[in-house]
């Protein structure tokens, strides 16, 4: 299944909306053939594990197929993969997790053991349901998986008081943010930040799996039609009145399945204060700004208390040459 869950994730920025998936054929120890959903549209894991052991010449029939989601039982731009499987003789299915989606869920299952095909589910479930978490949060409540960032100080400060930020982290993070917003759907800023860096919020030298569309959170009507993110003739622009109509706005209109959120405070603040926030991306550069009027980077409801403070779970330290990126998920 580890072998499978890596697969998966070749997937990512190429199949959204759709889940990755990866899937491995195995009989008594041998590896017969493996695969994963390469694009949108494009064929199932199960399919490519299948056609990778036909292009091996080697026989399917009652080997075991390890796949990191429960094979489909519907015909949407391919086939039921369920099918394939039976057809092919394979004996047993091990599936990480049941398919959340109304179309599947269970479906897949139902149709493997109709056939006479033996059905284990659960094997790395934790894994799976990580590697798809915005897949799975689309589904079960119609928002998109939210990243908030920024860079700060040592001290936790993301400018000065004049507002100057450039630049708190070095040249490599501010890479990892733009192959970042390579692979998001959508890029969402306050018309503060709007206003004040005329920001072009795109991908720039870098890979780009997914065109973002750029959002601004503007119920006011404040941001200038000269503004870059208007007049570049780059990727499409939304310009929104509420985060939380806007997010739902990008899934209904765009099937948005994750949202990278770039500030400024207000914003940020706010979103974490409505529970609209999943993970976060914190750069820190080596340097101490030692102003107490600088701005920190989120501006919510005021706390008296510290147990009033978001909680927060990290996940992982990532040196990235001078910075350090810290990555949290919110609310554990």
């Amino acid at each position: 299944m580890a072998r499978a869950l890596a697969l998966a994730a070749r997937g990512e920025g190429f199949v959204e909306p759709n889940p990755m998936v990866g899937a491995v054929l195995v009989r008594d120890g041998q590896l017969l053939g493996e695969g994963w959903h390469r694009r949108f549209g494009g064929r199932h894991a199960e399919v490519e594990a299948l056609a990778d052991a036909d292009r091996r010449g080697l026989g399917v029939r009652g080997a075991t197929c390890y796949v990191t989601l429960e094979p489909c039982s519907h015909h949407g731009k391919t086939g039921p993969c369920a099918d394939a499987l039976i057809e092919a003789g394979v004996g047993c299915v091990v599936a990480a997790m049941e398919d959340p989606h109304v179309a599947v869920s269970g479906g897949g299952f139902a149709k493997l053991r109709d056939a006479g095909v033996e059905v284990a589910v659960g094997d790395g479930e934790l894994a799976a349901r990580r590697l798809n978490r915005w897949w799975v949060k689309r589904l079960e409540t119609g928002l998109p998986w939210v990243i908030a960032k920024w860079a700060q100080t040592v001290d936790g400060k993301v400018a000065t008081r004049t507002g100057d930020s450039q630049w708190i982290s070095n040249e490599d993070s501010r890479r990892r943010v733009h192959e970042l917003r390579g692979r998001v759907d959508a890029v969402m800023v306050g018309v503060g930040t709007a206003i004040a860096d005329d920001p072009t919020l795109t991908a720039r030298g870098v890979e780009v799996r997914r065109e973002a569309c750029r959002v601004v959170v503007d119920p006011n009507g404040r941001l200038p039609a000269g503004s870059k993110l208007l007049t570049d003739g780059g990727p499409a622009v939304e310009v929104v009145g509420d985060p939380e109509a806007g997010l739902r706005k990008l899934v209904v209109e765009r099937e948005a399945s994750n949202v990278l959120v770039e500030g400024g405070p207000r914003l940020v603040g706010s979103m974490l204060d409505a529970g609209l926030v999943d993970e976060l991306w914190v750069f820190v550069g080596p340097k101490i700004l030692g102003d107490h009027g600088g701005m920190s980077a989120a501006w919510g409801a005021e706390r008296d208390l510290m147990p009033s403070a978001h909680a927060l779970v990290l996940e992982s330290v990532e040196r990235v040459s001078g910075d350090v990126l810290l990555r949290y998920a919110v609310g554990g």
